[in-house]
């Protein structure tokens, strides 16, 4: 079964070597809608795959960081880096290029990092993501799959690689979520008192 949750934020990017003058060229920012499919093949004690209020945590904390951020391609132009980093408190730098493929990517390996890193409370089974889905426009998504987040010919994603400045991080409900993410420190859902026993 598969259940579906959209978050949503604004940001600003350069796509470089990309076909479009625009895009290369000039920073610019879209409204982006993010879908994250999570599957699993049983249900918890509440008769879901997973609850919606648990993913108004840590993922969508780390979801949130590209709110009104810039992101960047680690390996840009220095100057334009540094730019980046210097004018905007909020900036995320990225080990692959800020393009809607690249972000469905990234959200889907960050959220799979989360739920293997959470000890769930409530019967889940076995819950992951199945797809993410990034909206750039409202005509245009990329969508990926753990095939294609796990596909070395499209950039090798790893925690390491992925920084956040620190006002993102200073933003957070738990400023040392990301790197509790990085040493395994795992995440606790809260405990739940069944009304019915099942």
């Amino acid at each position: 079964m598969l259940i579906r949750k959209l978050f949503k934020f604004e940001n600003a990017h350069i796509v470089r070597n990309c076909s479009s003058d625009r895009c290369k060229r000039s920073i610019h920012g879209h409204s982006y809608k993010v879908e994250l499919l999570l599957k699993a093949s049983k249900l918890d004690h509440g008769q879901m795959v997973y609850d919606f209020g648990l993913l108004k945590g840590v993922i969508k904390d780390i979801f949130d960081s590209f709110d009104h951020a810039i992101c960047f391609w680690q390996q840009d132009d220095a100057a334009y880096i540094q730019a980046c980093k210097q004018f905007s408190a909020r900036w995320v730098a990225l080990p692959v290029s800020p393009s809607a493929e690249q972000f469905s990517r990234i959200f889907f390996f960050l959220a799979q990092q989360v739920l293997q890193s959470t000890i769930t409370q409530n019967g889940e089974g076995d819950v992951e993501v199945y797809s993410v889905i990034v909206h750039e426009t409202d005509t245009g998504y990329a969508q990926s799959f753990l095939e294609d987040v796990e596909n070395v010919q499209m950039g090798v994603i790893s925690l390491d690689q992925i920084e956040f400045s620190e006002q993102v991080q200073s933003e957070w409900h738990d400023p040392q979520m990301y790197e509790k993410l990085k040493q395994g420190i795992k995440f606790q859902n809260p405990t739940v008192e069944l009304q019915v026993q099942v």
